[in-house]
């Protein structure tokens, strides 16, 4: 189990699945009781041009592991941020 992913994942935003690299990580907030987990997609014109069209919520899936997640505005290089909460689409590390 890992909290840092890197790698392929498919991205469902709206009426798009997209295959994009991503570098993500977790962490658990033990006040809240949950995870959160961000981070970046590679640049992708699909996934710009959702953003662009206001849609806002994806599905992240790695393998048969899926979660909700945000999409944030494209930085200056094109990649798009990505957040979620509660597990992760991968294992995570346990909660100890």
């Amino acid at each position: 189990m890992s909290e840092d992913y890197r790698g392929e994942v498919t991205i469902e935003a709206g009426d798009v699945a997209v295959t994009a690299v991503v570098r993500l990580s977790v962490r658990f907030e033990p006040v809240e009781g949950r995870y959160r987990w961000a981070g970046r997609a590679a640049p992708d014109e699909a996934l710009t041009a959702q953003l662009r069209a206001g849609i806002r919520e994806a599905t992240v899936r790695i393998g048969d592991g899926r979660a909700r997640a945000r999409l944030g505005e494209p930085d200056p290089w094109g990649g798009i941020r990505l957040t979620g909460t509660g597990p992760p689409p991968w294992p995570a590390a346990p909660v100890a």
